[in-house]
């Protein structure tokens, strides 16, 4: 069902989409949502070198990563849903345009101040990515859909997760600023192929844009799966920030001790999540979105004792990571398929709801994981993520259970 005004045009396309994607342009949009991402993460192994140039407290300091996850959300509810209204093409090149001035901008930052806005703001329009993604979707043809989400879910999350790594490389060969001149570039350059090899395409609904929001959040009353896609995300998402956020506290403590370049090096763990991205999207595509979802719910929660048994060793740890990292990653990518599906004209309000709940959850990993840690060390932030990752299997399982009881009590499946 779909929830157009009832004398709105119908959503028709500027350009038709190809009948199967250009594989360089598929690439070339992947690469593009990873660059967009990867400004949002450069300042988080970076804290202590730019407060002490820029004379920041550590509290300071800290709020530029706020700052970046604030703007982020924020782009996600005010931005993403204007792919279902602007030219999609304009709207994708344009953001990712104003992506690489803010990212100047942070470059050129003499003050705190000014570079908390610059990180704000890049943040804020970096969400570019997540119109790059639905957009994708739509140009994809119906029967390799997961596939293509899936790769260009990969490049977003590459992006998001090599970022630190190159940070600290880049800065220290040429200082902390040389990384943000290097991606403003990088992103420049992404804007301008898109620009030139996008197809156009709109899907005019004949809505204001108060009315654009009001119908995202509509989207939430309407669409029950997107209901049980966002807890299950939030969920998800949160188990994953509380465990990246106490990690830094267990492996620079003892026993391991380890240092700041170490703990960022663990990161790579998160390879699995690229690698387990496509793959879930290729079983979406064979029709198996329910069974990759159940399946990957199942590994989030059971990956928990090998983290609880981290607390001693890392072979346990890097274990539970990976198979962490490639179920929770795998889990997102199937619930993003199962919502494009719902109704193709509203695939960027549908993200915007999708990833809004999922970047909640995200905001209330930390605190929790730092109450968790506080109180009871690594076995209370195991307890605390293995917890969260059983509630979303758990919901998964009650939307399978109403899904059945829909089809026993009509004859036919329920939307």
């Amino acid at each position: 069902m779909t929830h157009t005004p009832r004398h709105a045009p119908a959503p028709v396309p500027a350009v038709a989409a190809p009948a199967r994607l250009p594989r360089s342009l598929l690439l070339l949009m992947s690469a593009a949502t990873g660059l967009a991402v990867a400004g949002n993460h450069f300042a988080q192994p970076l804290l202590e070198v730019i407060g002490r140039q820029l004379g920041l407290s550590t509290t300071m300091a800290a709020l530029i990563v706020t700052a970046a996850q604030g703007g982020y959300a924020l782009g996600l509810i005010l931005l993403v849903p204007l792919g279902d209204l602007a030219e999609r093409r304009r709207l994708s090149v344009g953001l990712l345009a104003a992506t690489s001035v803010f990212l100047l901008v942070s470059a050129c930052a003499p003050s705190g101040a000014l570079l908390l806005a610059g990180t704000a703001l890049t943040a804020l329009t970096s969400v570019a990515a997540q119109v790059v993604v639905p957009y994708a979707a739509t140009l994809a043809a119906p029967g390799e859909r997961g596939r293509v989400v899936g790769t260009v879910m990969t490049g977003l999350l590459l992006g998001g997760l090599l970022a630190r790594t190159a940070a600290g490389t880049v800065s220290a060969l040429g200082g902390w600023r040389t990384i943000y001149w290097l991606n403003a570039v990088l992103v420049a350059i992404a804007a301008a192929l898109l620009w030139r090899f996008l197809p156009r395409l709109h899907t005019p609904l004949g809505l204001s844009y108060p009315a654009l929001l009001r119908s995202t959040l509509a989207m939430f009353r309407h669409e029950p799966l997107l209901r049980w896609r966002a807890g299950i995300g939030a969920l998800s998402f949160a188990a994953f920030s509380a465990l990246w956020t106490a990690l830094t506290f267990l492996l620079t403590g003892p026993p391991y001790g380890w240092h700041e370049a170490a703990v960022g090096a663990l990161g790579l763990a998160g390879i699995a999540g690229a690698i387990a991205t496509p793959i879930a999207g290729r079983l979406a595509d064979r029709g198996r979105v329910q069974q990759v979802s159940g399946i990957a719910a199942a590994l989030l929660t059971l990956s928990w004792p090998l983290i609880a048994a981290g607390a001693l060793s890392p072979v346990p740890l890097v274990a539970g990571l990976v198979l962490f990292t490639a179920a929770q990653q795998a889990l997102l990518n199937a619930g993003q398929n199962v919502i494009y599906a719902l109704a193709p004209e509203n695939r960027n309000r549908l993200n915007s709801a999708l990833m809004t709940a999922f970047f909640l959850g995200g905001a209330a990993g930390p605190p929790l994981a730092s109450f968790a840690w506080t109180h009871a060390g690594w076995s209370g932030v195991s307890l605390l993520g293995a917890t969260l990752s059983a509630a979303a299997l758990t919901l998964w399982a009650l939307e399978r259970l109403r899904a059945a009881a829909g089809r026993t009590g009509s004859g036919r499946p329920r939307a």
